[in-house]
């Protein structure tokens, strides 16, 4: 479908509305006229963009998809730790209610249909593309052994952000996101050429964040 500008402003205002209240109601709690009164379109505007409720939640995944790899260059053991420091401090500012937007789409969402569960396959994979383009970066650079996988590396810390979510959203405790990334960066550092390279950074509680870089050389 070909828009005008005024078309697209509008077509975003209503997925962002959809975005914002199935995040806060679920997928199942979101009805069209929820999205269509708190958008502040008529019933012919919301069935001229989307012809029904499927083609809307696809909107909102693909949007979701957008905000999770919009981020900055996850190419050194600083941005990575970075990145992970925010993570957890998302959760702490929303009282670790919610979990993660785009993962909770997926939980709710994967066996509603194929095209759908490709779409969020496709999601967590720009997601996993991003960090392994900036382990891939590292290893091409040195920063990391030629034995380290930047690919299953990707997968796995991946894995621990959304499993840390969860169990972070369950206990409304932050403790379990930082603990699993934690450690999934510590294993990603024992891959560091120069260990004298990787530093601590501070966590979002304060205190430093311990990885392979605390490792002293023995005489």
């Amino acid at each position: 479908m070909r828009l005008t500008s005024k078309g697209q402003a509008t077509q975003q205002r209503i997925v962002r509305t959809a975005a914002g209240l199935i995040a806060e109601r679920g997928v199942a709690g979101t009805s069209i006229e929820n999205v269509r009164s708190a958008a502040g379109v008529s019933g012919s505007q919301m069935t001229h963009y989307f012809h029904d409720k499927r083609s809307l939640v696809q909107a909102v995944v693909g949007l979701q998809a957008d905000v999770v790899v919009r981020s900055s260059e996850l190419d050194s053991f600083a941005a990575l730790r970075a990145w992970a420091s925010t993570q957890v401090q998302h959760q702490i500012d929303n009282g670790c209610a919610g979990g993660c937007r785009f993962g909770s789409l997926a939980g709710e969402l994967a066996e509603s249909d194929p095209a759908t569960r490709r779409e969020l396959a496709t999601g967590f994979g720009r997601w996993e593309v991003a960090l392994r383009d900036g382990l891939q970066a590292m290893r091409d650079r040195g920063d990391l052994r030629p034995d380290a996988d930047p690919a299953r590396l990707a997968t796995s810390l991946l894995g621990a952000l959304q499993g840390g979510v969860l169990l972070t959203q369950t206990h409304r405790d932050p403790t379990p996101l930082a603990v699993t990334l934690d450690a999934m960066l510590t294993h990603v550092e024992s891959y560091a050429t120069d260990q004298y390279a990787v530093r601590r950074t501070p966590g979002p509680d304060g205190e430093r964040v311990s990885g392979s870089g605390d490792a002293r050389r023995e005489d």
